[in-house]
C-alpha cells in the first residue's frame, strides 16, 4: 500500500518548501496531491489508500476542531500533520491525545521539519520541541495542582472571561458537563468565585497578569 501525501495549504511557498524537504529525506517519489479547500481534501482522502495529510487549517479556513475531528473519525487510516504558524490551546487540547496527529510549526528548523516528515511517512507520530514542552508544562501543572488536563484548560478559559456556554461550545461539550467541571475545579483549588479562580490562574501561570480583574 503506497503512501500518498496530501498537502492542504493555500500557500505556494509552503508547497515548494514541503516538496524540497521531501526530496531531502528521499520521499519525493511518493505521490503528492495539493488541495485548496475542504471539498478537494475530502475527495483526495477518498482516492488515497494510505494518506498523510499535511494541513494548515488557517490557510484552508477550516473550522476546528469540529471539521478535522469529523474527517479524523471517518478516515481511520489517515495520518495527520498540523503544520501551522501556531497551534492554539484548543487544538492542542483536542489533538494531543490522538496518536495519528503530529504537530509541527512553520517556524521550526528545516532539520526538525525533515525529521517530522520522515517519521510520519513511516507511521510514527512526531511532536516538535515547542509542542512537547507545552504538553510537559501542562502535565506538570496537572500534577502540581491536582487538576486533570480538561480541568486545567477549563480553568484557563474561565480565567479568560469565557462563559459556561462559550466554553461548552468551544470544547464540544454540554453546559451541564462544564458546570460540573467548574464546581470540581473550584473545590480542588479552594476558591468560591471566578474572581478568586482568575487570581489563582495568574498565580500558577495559566494566564498572564494582564488579565487580572
Amino acid at each position: 500500500m503506497q503512501t500518498t501525501i496530501i498537502l492542504a495549504d493555500n500557500q505556494d511557498i509552503t508547497r515548494i518548501g514541503i516538496q524540497t524537504l521531501l526530496a531531502k529525506v528521499g520521499l519525493d517519489t511518493l505521490p503528492l496531491v495539493r488541495v485548496e479547500d475542504e471539498s478537494e481534501l475530502e475527495a483526495a482522502l477518498l482516492r488515497a489508500e494510505a494518506p498523510v495529510v499535511i494541513i494548515d487549517t488557517e490557510s484552508m479556513e477550516m473550522s476546528l476542531p469540529q471539521k478535522l475531528l469529523s474527517l479524523y473519525e471517518k478516515q481511520s487510516m489517515t495520518r495527520w500533520v498540523l503544520f501551522q504558524d501556531e497551534i492554539n490551546d484548543q487544538q492542542l487540547s483536542v489533538f494531543s491525545g490522538m496518536p495519528s496527529v503530529s504537530m509541527i510549526l512553520k517556524s521550526n528548523s528545516a532539520e526538525e521539519i525533515r525529521t517530522a516528515l520522515k517519521c510520519v511517512a513511516h507511521a510514527e507520530r512526531y511532536l516538535c520541541h515547542q509542542i512537547s514542552n507545552r504538553l510537559l508544562t501542562r502535565r506538570h501543572q496537572e500534577e502540581e495542582y491536582h487538576l486533570t488536563q480538561s480541568e486545567t484548560e477549563i480553568l484557563r478559559l474561565i480565567a479568560l472571561g469565557k462563559t459556561v456556554k462559550e466554553i461548552a461550545a468551544q470544547r464540544i461539550s454540554s453546559t451541564h458537563t462544564i458546570v460540573t467541571h467548574k464546581k470540581n475545579i473550584f473545590r480542588k483549588i479552594g476558591v468560591n468565585s471566578v474572581y478568586e479562580a482568575t487570581r489563582y490562574a495568574i498565580r500558577v501561570g495559566l494566564i498572564g497578569s494582564d488579565y487580572y480583574i
